[in-house]
């Protein structure tokens, strides 16, 4: 692997809002800056609706990220971008080039960087169903950003699938647009705080089924329907509906620094917020 004769100020990975806000801003200190990601928009880029972001009443993810790019590049003088590139590995090290100390190496699949400081903003994945359908129909009815996407459902039915937090909100979030909620919960429970269960409880509009798993999502150009196994009756049920709003959580995209920073048993990266 080729190690890149460059020390960096300051190596940044991910091209989502945390990173191109970092690299902006290594910028206007005229730090030397290496912008390193596979592109730019972060989670945002599949949503075709955002109507939560400051200054922007409408714009889609693509169109977003775009702006991102745009900004980060008009600093051409300051920050390198290495594009597309995928961070493998960060590790401490301890080398010399020139007079200068080098501090962590950031290898990819392209090469690798040296640099005095790192800055992780690679964001985190959301957890899939991993079940038929679920890949062929993302976009297309099938949704992780209830935030992002609830408006595209005005007038629809839908379910969200999850139990915790993010699931009740998704469900709130859909309450000024959806005519007809299920929530599709694995257990026999729902998590979550204990206002927002309540407000889920209470709508006319949401149905919440127990102890169901979606076994295959169903379609031909959209979404049009659900497959999904009742664990209490033991047969296989459909539900018909317009939409899939998967809340299950998400996986940090941590593991390039595992190792080398503590973490949670999520695999969230801990700060000490007093340094």
């Amino acid at each position: 692997m080729e190690i890149k004769n460059t020390l960096y100020d300051v190596i940044i990975v991910g091209g989502g809002p945390v990173g191109t806000a970092a690299a902006v801003y290594a910028a206007r200190k005229q730090m030397k800056t290496l912008l390193i990601t596979e592109s730019f928009g972060g989670q945002s880029i599949v949503s075709s609706d955002i109507q939560n972001w400051i200054g922007e009443e409408h714009i889609t993810g693509f169109d977003l990220a775009q702006k991102f790019e745009k900004q980060v590049r008009a600093y051409k003088n300051e920050v390198e971008i290495r594009m597309p590139e995928r961070v493998s590995k960060i590790t401490p090290i301890n080398c010399q080039l020139g007079d200068r100390k080098c501090d962590f190496q950031v290898a990819t699949n392209k090469g690798s960087y040296v640099g005095k400081t790192v800055i992780v903003g690679a964001g985190a994945r959301r957890k899939k169903l991993g079940v038929p359908g679920e890949k062929e129909f993302d976009g297309k009815g099938v949704v992780y950003c209830s935030t992002c996407d609830a408006p595209l459902f005005r007038g629809k039915t839908v379910v969200v699938v999850g139990a915790g937090n993010s699931a009740l909100e998704g469900v709130i979030d859909l309450f000024a647009y959806a005519e007809k909620i299920y929530l599709m919960v694995r257990s026999d429970t729902i998590r979550g705080d204990a206002v927002t269960r309540e407000a889920v409880k209470k709508s006319e509009k949401v149905d919440i089924i127990y102890s169901a798993e979606i076994t295959e999502i169903l379609g031909d150009e959209v979404v049009t329907g659900v497959r999904y196994r009742d664990n209490k009756a033991h047969v296989d049920r459909e539900l018909m509906l317009d939409g899939v709003f998967i809340e299950i959580g998400s996986v940090p995209n941590s593991e390039i620094v595992q190792g080398v920073v503590d973490m949670d048993q999520f695999g969230q990266i801990l700060i000490d917020s007093k340094h």
